[in-house]
C-alpha cells in the first residue's frame, strides 16, 4: 500500500502551494477590506477574487476539480490534496481556482447529463469562470433532507415547462454574476416516489423569479460566495428543451451530483481543520497564562494531540473514498461517501472549537477568521444530507447485511 503521492499532484501541489503562499494569504486582509466597503455593490464578488483568478488561470491551476478534457484531467484521489490546500483559506482559494460550491457540482452535473446545446449555453461560461450558477433544490415547507418531499412543480405545457414553488437556502443566488439556477421540481406526482422529480434549467432573468432575499448563517450573510437566498418561482415559463435529461430521471442526478460535492466539502473542511490548528498552536506559544505560556499547559496539549489525530484519521478516510471512486465508482463508494460526511465535518467543527477556545475572546471576534470559519462548517452537517440521514443509510446497510445472512 504506497501512501505517496503521484508525481502529477506533488507537481501541482507545489504550485498550489506557492500561490497560497504568494497571492492567496496576503490577499485575505483585502477580501475583508472590499467585503466591508461601501462602495462595492450588494452581494458582488470582491474585485481581489477576479485578480487571482487571472493569475491562477495563467499558472495552470483551473478547474482542478473536473475529470476528463474539460478540466485539469485529474482523478479524484488527485485532487483530494489540492482540494484540502484551498481549504487552508477557503473563502478565497476554491474561487480563485474555479473550483467553488456550488457551480462546481453544476458543471459536473452538465458537463455528465447536459446535452450539447445546453453545455455549449451554461457549461462553457461557467468553466470559463464569465457567470456563477445556483443549485435550487431546498425548500423552507417540507423536509428536504428527504429529496421526494419537493414540492416545486414543473408542469409541461405545450412546448414549454412551468416552474412554481418556493426555494431557500440557494448558495450564490444572491451574486448578481449568478446568471442560471437548476432547479429541481416534480414532474410527475403520481409516479413512483424517486421518479416524481426533475431537473430544469432556469435562467435567473425569466419573467416569475424573484430572489426574496439573502439567508444568513450564524449570523454571516456570506457575500464572499454570493449568499444563500430565498427564491419564489411563480408560473416561470422555461421552454422545454431546458429540462435536464428525462422526466423523472431529477432524483438520480441529484445523488450523481451530491457524490462528488460531499467528498469535495470534505477535503475542503481537512483543510479547515489544517489552519484551524495551525492557528492554535501559534497562539498558544504567544501567550502566557498563570505564570508559563499556554503550551505548556496539559488541557492545551492535549487538545493538540487530539486534533493531529483526528485530521489524520479523516484524510486517511478521505483519500480511501477517493480512490474507491476512482475504481469502483460513486455507487460502490457509497458507504465511505456518507462515511466522510459524518466523520470530517464533525472532526473539523471539534478542531474549531478548540482553536476558538484558545483564543478567548478573540476566537469569538471579527479579528481571527476562526468564528466564520466554524460557523460554515457546522452549517456541512446539514449540506448535502444531514448527519442523521447518513446515519440511517449506514446502519441499514450494515445491517442488510446481517438479516440476508
Amino acid at each position: 500500500m504506497d501512501f505517496s503521492y503521484d508525481a502529477r499532484t506533488e507537481e501541482l501541489r507545489g504550485q498550489l502551494l506557492a500561490f497560497l503562499d504568494a497571492c492567496v494569504y496576503p490577499a485575505e486582509p483585502v477580501l475583508a477590506a472590499q467585503l466591508a466597503s461601501s462602495d462595492r455593490p450588494e452581494w458582488s464578488i470582491p474585485p481581489v477574487v477576479r485578480e487571482l483568478q487571472a493569475e491562477a488561470r495563467s499558472r495552470g491551476l483551473w478547474n482542478l476539480f473536473l475529470p476528463g478534457e474539460l478540466g485539469a484531467g485529474l482523478t479524484n484521489l488527485q485532487y483530494a490534496p489540492l482540494a484540502e490546500l484551498t481549504g487552508r483559506s477557503v473563502l478565497l482559494a476554491p474561487a480563485a481556482l474555479n473550483c467553488a460550491a456550488p457551480d462546481t457540482g453544476n458543471m459536473e452535473l452538465l458537463a455528465q447529463f447536459g446535452d450539447e446545446a445546453q453545455r455549449k449555453q451554461w457549461l462553457e461560461p461557467l468553466l470559463n469562470a464569465e457567470i456563477r450558477s445556483a443549485f435550487a433544490m431546498t425548500e423552507p415547507e417540507v423536509a428536504s433532507s428527504d429529496a421526494t418531499n419537493i414540492t416545486t412543480r414543473i408542469e409541461r405545457d405545450g412546448d414549454d415547462y412551468l416552474v412554481t414553488g418556493r426555494k431557500w437556502y440557494i448558495t450564490g443566488a444572491m451574486n448578481p454574476d449568478c446568471k442560471v439556477f437548476i432547479v429541481m421540481g416534480k414532474t410527475d406526482p403520481a409516479a413512483e416516489p424517486r421518479r416524481q422529480q426533475s431537473m430544469i434549467l432556469v435562467p435567473r432573468d425569466t419573467p416569475g423569479v424573484t430572489v426574496r432575499r439573502g439567508m444568513t448563517v450564524f449570523g454571516y450573510g456570506d457575500a464572499d460566495h454570493g449568499g444563500h437566498a430565498e427564491i419564489l418561482f411563480e408560473n416561470v415559463r422555461v421552454p422545454a428543451a431546458n429540462l435536464i435529461g428525462p422526466e423523472g430521471s431529477g432524483f438520480a442526478i441529484a445523488q450523481a451530483r451530491l457524490g462528488p460535492g460531499r467528498i469535495h466539502h470534505c477535503m475542503r473542511a481537512i483543510g479547515v481543520a489544517e489552519r484551524a490548528l495551525e492557528l492554535m498552536c501559534r497562539r498558544v506559544t504567544e501567550r502566557v497564562a498563570f505564570g508559563r505560556p499556554l503550551a505548556e499547559q496539559g488541557v492545551v496539549q492535549e487538545w493538540i494531540a487530539e486534533s493531529r489525530v483526528r485530521i489524520e484519521q479523516a484524510r486517511l478516510l478521505v483519500l480511501k473514498t477517493a480512490w474507491l471512486m476512482d475504481t469502483v465508482g460513486n455507487r460502490g463508494a457509497h458507504t465511505e461517501i456518507q462515511a466522510i460526511k459524518i466523520a470530517v465535518p464533525a472532526m473539523t467543527e471539534w478542531v474549531l472549537d478548540k482553536a476558538v477556545q484558545a483564543h478567548g475572546a478573540a476566537g469569538v471576534s471579527q479579528d481571527t477568521p476562526l468564528a466564520q470559519l466554524w460557523a460554515g462548517n457546522r452549517t456541512l452537517r446539514l449540506a448535502d444530507g444531514p448527519d442523521e440521514v447518513h446515519r440511517r443509510s449506514l446502519a441499514r446497510r450494515e445491517l442488510k447485511r446481517y438479516r440476508e445472512a
